[in-house]
């Protein structure tokens, strides 16, 4: 197995399977199969798909340390980076049909609609989140400010599942699926944070000791 993820075709593989649902897309857009309402079709696509590589990016390090596989960690930039490429496809497929691209009416539309005010906050979050993902600004920020930037990505993902479940009417299971899922990451981060914490803190005292 860890010869196998650890393999570059793996990582163009991950990359091919990354890019299916956008396909996919695109050939339902152009054999006209994306129902009565296209636009309201591609919106609620994407903005599923980025619930899930969000979901799916929040998972690498559980499942890193728990399967004792340090090699998932190759995937993790990549699968961001993709979520924020079908939130990008979110937020034009709103700008555009939605709005005509009218910056006057996004905003007043974002200042009126809560789940649209969320929605953006989420999206403004995994900006910087994507343009600081390379090596050169992980040098540039250190290793302790990259990190801590990069926490924002558990509240863009709670963002997303807000501005979900407020954009539904009804049938609110999927929002709340999804809401579970990021809430199981959230509380293993809490917990595997504790842990370390109370480790650290007996060294720290014997070291105190020593001094």
């Amino acid at each position: 197995m860890r010869a196998i993820l650890s393999s570059k075709w793996t990582k163009v593989a991950v990359f091919v399977f990354c890019l299916v649902p956008f396909l996919v897309l695109v050939g339902r857009t152009l054999r006209g199969q994306l129902g009565a309402n296209p636009v309201e079709f591609l919106q609620h696509a994407t903005g599923d798909w980025t619930l899930r590589f969000l979901i799916f990016t929040l998972s690498i390090t559980p499942l890193r340390k728990l399967l004792r596989l340090p090699e998932l960690i190759r995937f993790r930039r990549m699968l961001g980076l993709f979520a924020f490429f079908y939130v990008c496809l979110h937020f034009i497929t709103y700008i555009g049909p939605d709005q005509s691209f009218s910056l006057t009416g996004m905003w007043q539309d974002i200042a009126k609609r809560r789940f649209i005010t969320v929605g953006f906050l989420g999206f403004l979050l995994l900006i910087p989140l994507a343009v600081t993902s390379t090596a050169g600004w992980i040098r540039r920020l250190g290793g302790k400010r990259w990190q801590a930037l990069h926490r924002a990505i558990y509240v863009a993902a709670v963002c997303g599942v807000i501005h979900y479940y407020w954009l539904v009417k009804s049938d609110v299971r999927e929002p709340l699926f999804y809401g579970a899922i990021v809430a199981i990451l959230l509380l293993w981060r809490l917990g595997d944070w504790l842990i370390k914490r109370g480790k650290r803190a007996p060294a720290q005292v014997a070291a105190a000791g020593i001094s």
